[in-house]
């Protein structure tokens, strides 16, 4: 079984990789896609949060 550190060190990484997704998505105006990587966003925001990660740096998104 994964111990805390693990789950959100794979937050972390799933956090990064929708960002550079959301970012391409919005680059070529796919909003069917940004939407919908939106809602996974926010949804990894959240855990980290809980989780106790400081989001101030590493968030690019800002939303």
């Amino acid at each position: 079984m994964p111990s805390g550190l693990e789950i959100t060190q794979r937050a972390l990484e799933d956090f990064k990789k929708i960002q550079e997704y959301m970012c391409l998505a919005k680059k070529e105006n796919a909003t069917e896609t940004y939407a919908k990587l939106k809602k996974e966003y926010q949804t990894l925001k959240a855990l980290l949060n809980v989780s106790g990660v400081n989001l101030t740096d590493i968030d690019e998104i800002k939303e």
